[in-house]
């Protein structure tokens, strides 16, 4: 089964906490209100986890994040194995995507990976992020 590996950055203002995260490229995803989700993308071999996760924050934001990551676990989907990290940062949200070719109606589109990038407070983001994700917004709470 194929990995997956991502980063949650989070902070707290006033009290409250807020969630970065990343809005799906592509017009599959345009209309749709569950559309933004924690960055990520595939372990290479050679690769860890926190890693790849790296990395592909990096690819899909033109960010480097480094610092002292809180381990999220891993949870399964239904076609792969996803580990989340997190990291207490204050990141802007103006973003740099690498880009991707798909086949849409019978045309090859390019379009970012990542089209926005925007900070939710926990309750906000519950509402708007990829259902199989939820459970790390769980996990934070639990921990933060």
């Amino acid at each position: 089964m194929k990995k997956s590996a991502g980063i949650l950055p989070y902070k707290t203002e006033n009290g409250e906490l807020y969630v970065y995260l990343g809005h799906l490229g592509g017009p599959f995803w345009k209309r749709k209100r569950r559309s933004w989700g924690i960055i990520k993308g595939e372990v290479e071999e050679g690769e860890n986890d926190l890693e790849a996760a790296k990395r592909e924050f990096f690819e899909e934001t033109g960010k480097r994040l480094d610092g002292e990551f809180l381990d999220l676990g891993e949870t399964k989907t239904s076609n792969k194995i996803l580990h989340i990290f997190a990291l207490q940062t204050d990141l802007d949200t103006d973003i740099r995507s690498n880009m991707v070719h798909m086949e849409y109606k019978g045309r090859i589109l390019e379009f970012p990976e990542i089209d926005a990038a925007k900070w939710f407070t926990i309750e906000e983001a519950k509402e708007v992020i990829l259902e199989a994700q939820k459970v790390f917004l769980e996990r934070l709470q639990q921990l933060v």
